[in-house]
């Protein structure tokens, strides 16, 4: 999941366009992309969408950002988005653990009425900073929370924190990346509002990259090709993740637990790496 695209889901037009895409995944949105005069509207359009079959083909992953847990509009979008198909809702500004506990238990409800088969995710939003101090107290608050999106523009916004400031922004995606790893589930990137700055988006990608985040948040076409650029593994990578993994298998023959390869000590936590690196490089048909 490389990349994830935002499509409004007051703009149907735009469905079958986004499943064409380049896009690892979508995020269809009922929250700030959606005027509230037009939420029902939206929910309603994206129900009929899900129902129509045409997700039945495409292999994207399908979230849906909902609507916060404080507005009237949260548990209709839980019981119509639940759908076969959509594999994870993304919860905005969760306020606690208990809140996620709440809407965990209102999705498995949903599966439960619509009859929708295998696990619903739950994507949470890291964008106050109660989440942020707290956020891995809520991503282990269930077993269906999945991820962790950092949100910078809710987060630095209101308190007046330059969202291009370098130090900032490093220093909000470690505390992700490490209540994310501390749970044990993915940390994925926030968007980057400015179109134009291409090489502003792909140098923050490319930051969130070597902090381990899964992937970055796209709110226009023209960005997904560089969030793919950014976080594909590069050919040196993949050689050398090759190179590891066959040292280990002749490693383990010698009960040695750790070696040398290109001039680096390797031991476990090198190897798991290496390891994902490959996994990485095999789904997006890299290594033969």
């Amino acid at each position: 999941m490389r990349s994830k695209l935002f499509v409004p889901g007051s703009r149907p037009e735009l469905f079958a366009k986004a499943l064409a895409s380049e896009a690892d995944a979508l995020s269809f949105d009922l929250e700030d992309s959606v005027a509230p005069a037009r939420k029902v509207e939206a929910r309603l359009a994206l129900r009929d969408f899900f129902r129509s079959g045409k997700l039945a083909a495409c292999s994207k992953t399908i979230i849906v950002r909902i609507n916060a847990s404080d507005t009237p509009f949260f548990a209709d979008d839980i019981q119509a988005m639940v759908q076969t198909g959509v594999h994870m809702l993304n919860l905005p500004k969760p306020r606690d653990a208990n809140d996620v506990r709440q809407t965990a238990q209102a999705i498995g409800q949903a599966q439960i009425d619509n009859q929708v088969s295998g696990t619903t995710g739950l994507l949470l939003n890291i964008e106050t900073p109660n989440a942020l101090r707290t956020a891995h107290e809520l991503a282990m608050a269930d077993p269906r929370v999945v991820g962790l999106q950092l949100g910078l523009g809710d987060l630095f916004e209101p308190l007046g924190i330059g969202r291009r400031d370098t130090a900032a922004i490093q220093q909000a995606m470690f505390a992700v990346r490490m209540a994310a790893g501390e749970a044990g589930v993915f940390a994925y990137d926030t968007a980057f509002a400015d179109i134009a700055d291409e090489a502003g988006f792909l140098a923050e990608a490319q930051q969130a990259r070597r902090l381990g985040f899964l992937g970055k948040s796209c709110i226009h076409p023209r960005q997904v090709a560089l969030a793919n650029a950014a976080f594909r593994p590069s050919d040196e990578e993949v050689a050398h993740a090759q190179r590891v993994v066959a040292a280990a298998r002749s490693a383990s023959t010698q009960d040695v637990g750790a070696f040398v390869v290109d001039g680096k000590m390797i031991d476990a936590p090198f190897l798991r790496r290496a390891e994902a690196i490959l996994a990485t490089a095999a789904r997006l048909g890299l290594t033969a």
